[in-house]
């Protein structure tokens, strides 16, 4: 399975790297190789399929979109900013895309408890989610908001349905693929 994580530092030749320094940490570096416009097929394709997964037109009519080899995963550019990915071939908006464009399916909140695992990139456990869009099934990209102001914190893959989510059943109900401060999260502040 691949996951959207950011590579570690390395001598990579040929390759445009994008740094991010933080106080008392190395350098965190991802790499964005074999960017690509995509034609009017392939971009309405990619429209339809993001919003059927998120219930809202993430693409516009005057947009641009590439798409570029990232850490691990596709990544989805859209006017110059990371928006999406494709995850096992599956697009689905990063957290900024869901930030931009307010999503109305696939969404799982957790309560306040979870919120800083959540964003240090721990993966869901049922327990802590409080609400949960009925219409997810095991294998389904999904989104982690928190229960108060309804924010995107992280996106994952439902390890279990819905109904098994309600239920608050223990162990782990979403892996972790993307959260707010990893490194697809900060090539976008530079």
């Amino acid at each position: 399975m691949k996951v959207c994580r950011g590579q570690s530092a390395g001598g990579h030749r040929g390759v445009k790297l994008i740094g991010v320094v933080a106080i008392g940490m190395s350098v965190s570096e991802i790499r964005v190789r074999k960017r690509k416009r995509l034609r009017e097929k392939e971009l309405k394709a990619l429209a339809e399929a993001l919003l059927s997964a998120t219930g809202v037109e993430i693409i516009g009519p005057k947009d641009t979109v590439d798409t570029a080899e990232g850490p691990e995963c596709e990544l989805i550019i859209i006017n110059n900013v990371i928006e999406g990915m494709l995850v096992d071939g599956r697009p689905f908006p990063t957290i900024r895309g869901l930030l931009r464009h307010k999503a109305t399916k696939r969404y799982v909140s957790v309560d306040m408890g979870a919120v800083p695992y959540v964003t240090n990139g721990a993966d869901v456990m049922a327990p802590g989610i409080v609400e949960v869009d009925p219409g997810i099934k095991e294998g389904d990209l999904v989104w982690i908001r928190d229960m108060t102001h309804k924010r995107p914190l992280a996106i994952g893959k439902a390890l279990v349905s819905a109904e098994v989510m309600a239920a608050k059943a223990p162990g782990k109900a979403i892996k972790n693929l993307h959260f707010v401060g990893d490194k697809i999260w900060k090539y976008d502040e530079r």
